[in-house]
């Protein structure tokens, strides 16, 4: 590893300048790692998809249990490209198998949870370490930036769950309109587990997609956060400014070795006029500096900063103790309550108690969101200052809907009759009139709530709650031809334009005759 080839600017960052230094690292290689990524795992998503079509759950529990296997590859090609090795890729492929060899099972067991997988991955497939030096690599590394780490998988993790859901719900916008109108809730319901399967799998590959996009990022900024790292721990900002002052002098280093050597005297007469001075020459002896004030001098420097920093530790005790009283181990304390007291002071626990608390505070916040939620006629009807409307106001019924008249006295005495008449010259506006005829009957005589901004689904969801089969059942045939007609200008046949009238006549006028 050469600093002086690197492709950025190495020099010490804060933890969220390193985080968005991985995202344009990521950026500009984002070719090589997405095409790389999508190559290795979309044909092991597949292969999960066949051989488990009846666990769609299952399926993407795998796959994302998977993923610090398939991330050591995004690793490993910005390991390359951070010092100009780019590698293509065929290149990264064939190493890929290479790099699963160290410590995957670990990876994939007791490390799997870990909220820092990201910024200590490294350790294990750049570093190579593994045992007692990688937990004391570990230890140095997560002194800093320990938290921004944490914080990258936790904010990550709900970065991809809005990407995914965002995803499904395009997918749901993107449906054609009859398509919706026939899948409602109870039909999901009620249909067979093997019929959606499909629709499982579809969602699955969504989330599949999102990380082709979102792990290359997530694993560059991990990456970026252990660049920097070491940068502090190891100076690399300051090794290349030497490097480049060595090249800058490197031209002149001989030029100026020359001119020190002519202006210096002979090495004889130096020798000559210089006198042998030996430890026991009574100029040293009498000299006024001790060996133990020496000592003394050097134990007052090391007792000061930079070389010692006392610090302040606040910890809980018992209210009769003193706080100035040393702990004292007279022998009888308990081994299992001195190896909680060690637990205690490991910050990997105090990281880990960290997020027990944000999750509780979490579900706290929660529980009084769903409470809120719960109670809230009652809230509004004992907390409210405004108040309570004893009668509901009446609401002012819409005199068109999509673009059509429904106000009664626009409509002829007999719809059916005039609906038939209208058949033979203008088929179009008598679908129409039949359709506005329905709107302006249930406007006025069975009273429904229909809005402008009611779709067609919606008015025939308001029907199905009136719990009349007969005209839910022309009032979904009616709507689909005009749909049919409205959007995509086909007339329905005349076998059914008669069966549309006579449907007519048997709900709202049975007495009349054809």
């Amino acid at each position: 590893m050469r600093l002086s080839d690197a492709t950025v600017v190495i020099r010490p960052r804060n933890t969220w300048e390193a985080m968005d230094l991985g995202v344009l690292l990521s950026q500009r290689h984002r070719g090589l790692l997405m095409s790389s990524w999508a190559i290795v795992t979309l044909p092991i998503f597949a292969l999960l998809t066949l051989l488990l079509w009846d666990s769609p759950s299952l399926v993407v529990m795998i796959f994302w249990w998977l993923k610090p296997a398939f991330d050591r590859l995004p690793l490993f090609i910005l390991s390359k490209t951070l010092f100009g090795e780019t590698p293509t890729l065929k290149e990264a492929l064939r190493q890929w198998p290479r790099l699963l060899k160290p410590q995957l099972v670990a990876s994939l067991t007791w490390r799997r949870l870990s909220l820092s997988r990201s910024f200590l991955m490294p350790v294990v497939q750049l570093e190579g370490l593994s045992g007692t030096a990688r937990q004391q690599r570990l230890h140095v590394l997560l002194q800093r930036n320990a938290g921004a780490a944490q914080w990258l998988t936790i904010i990550g993790s709900f970065l991809e769950s809005a990407l995914w859901i965002g995803l499904m719900v395009l997918f749901y916008l993107l449906l054609p309109q009859q398509v919706e109108l026939d899948w409602n809730w109870q039909t999901l319901i009620d249909a067979a587990n093997q019929d959606w399967l499909w629709l499982a799998h579809l969602i699955n590959a969504f989330y599949a997609l999102i990380l082709v996009v979102w792990e290359p990022i997530y694993v560059a900024c991990g990456f970026s956060l252990y660049l920097n790292r070491r940068t502090v721990l190891e100076a690399w900002d300051i090794e290349l400014v030497f490097r480049r002052m060595r090249q800058r002098l490197s031209s002149a280093a001989v030029v100026l070795l020359l001119i020190v050597i002519a202006g210096m005297p002979s090495a004889q007469s130096v020798w000559a006029t210089e006198p042998v001075i030996s430890p026991d020459t009574p100029r040293l002896l009498d000299q006024p500096l001790t060996s133990q004030a020496s000592r003394d001098s050097i134990k007052a420097i090391l007792d000061q900063p930079p070389f010692k920093n006392r610090e302040s530790v606040t910890r809980y005790r018992f209210g009769e103790d003193k706080p100035d009283a040393k702990t004292k181990d007279d022998g009888t304390t308990p081994q299992w309550l001195k190896a909680l007291t060690r637990l205690l002071d490991d910050s990997r626990f105090g990281a880990l108690a960290s997020l027990i608390e944000v999750v509780l505070w979490g579900i706290v916040l929660a529980g009084i969101a769903l409470l809120i939620w719960r109670y809230r006629d009652w809230l509004q009807a004992f907390v409210s200052r405004r108040p309570v409307r004893r009668s509901k106001v009446e609401r002012a019924v819409p005199k068109q809907l999509f673009g059509l008249d429904v106000h009664h006295e626009t409509l002829p005495a007999d719809v059916a009759a005039a609906a038939e008449t209208l058949w033979q010259t203008n088929p179009r506006e008598a679908l129409g009139l039949l359709y506005r005829a329905l709107l302006s009957r249930l406007l006025h005589d069975y009273k429904l709530p229909l809005k402008d901004a009611d779709t067609e689904g919606q008015v025939l969801a308001r029907i199905d709650q009136l719990q009349q089969p007969a005209l839910l059942a022309f009032s979904r045939t009616l709507t689909g031809h005009w749909q049919n007609m409205a959007y995509g200008h086909r007339l329905p046949p005349a076998p059914l334009q008669q069966e549309l009238c006579d449907g007519w006549r048997a709900l709202f006028n049975p007495g009349a005759s054809r």
